[in-house]
Formats: C-alpha cells, structure tokens, sequence
C-alpha cells in the first residue's frame, strides 16, 4: 500500500450519480460485475483510462474526489495493467465525497483534466 494518500478518483457518467442521488452511498455497475468500484489515486492516470475507454462514449462524466480515511468500505490497492489502483470493496458513502467537477472534454471528445485537479493534459 502507498503511503496516505489525501484523495482517490472515481469517474463516472453524470446520469448514473444523478440517478443515485437520493441514495446515501454511490453504487456503480463494477460492484456487481467485478466486486470493487475502480479508482485512482493519480490524476495523469484518470486521464489516461477516460482516454482509453470511454473517449467514445457521449455521457457527460464526473470526476468524484473520495477522502480515503472517510470510506466506510474496504479500500485496497492492488496492481492491474502494472500499476497500483485503489479498490473500493463495497458501496461508496457519499461521506466520503469531497468534491464533484465535471470532467470536461475536447472538441475531438478526448478528455482534458479539469482545472480543479492543477494539472493540464498539453
């Protein structure tokens, strides 16, 4: 495990947080299907995943800033594709959300880090 990290990434499409709204926690299709709700601990590397496999998606998507330390689930770290990622093992509790941007795209649909994050895909 990395040392503490202040927050972990979690992108998701817009309509699917607003269907959970009323919802206390934020239960995304990979719960279900693979066990764990994917996130990341690195800008650069939300970037680089968006790009991947979701730059041809049309849904609006957000980025949800998760302060590990609040998470009522399980989180652990684990390797996929050669990098570590933070896992969250269970529903997220909406307490745990620091902050919503919307992760804003380009006009080729390719995604651009948003300004909150400090950082700029050049």
């Amino acid at each position: 495990m990395p040392e503490a990290v202040a927050a972990i990434y979690h992108m998701t499409p817009l309509t699917l947080w607003e269907e959970q709204r009323a919802s206390p926690s934020f239960v995304p299709p990979s719960l279900g299907d693979e066990g764990f709700i994917h996130c990341t601990a690195e800008p650069d590397r939300l970037l680089l995943v968006a790009n991947r496999f979701y730059r041809g998606v049309s849904d609006a998507f957000i980025i949800v800033w998760i302060v590990p330390e609040r998470l009522a689930a399980e989180l652990r770290w684990e390797y996929a594709d050669g990098h570590l990622f933070p896992h969250i093992y269970g529903p997220l509790n909406k307490g745990a959300v620091e902050q919503i941007v919307e992760f804003p795209r380009l006009a080729d649909g390719s995604f651009r880090l948003p300004s909150e994050m400090g950082l700029f895909d050049s």
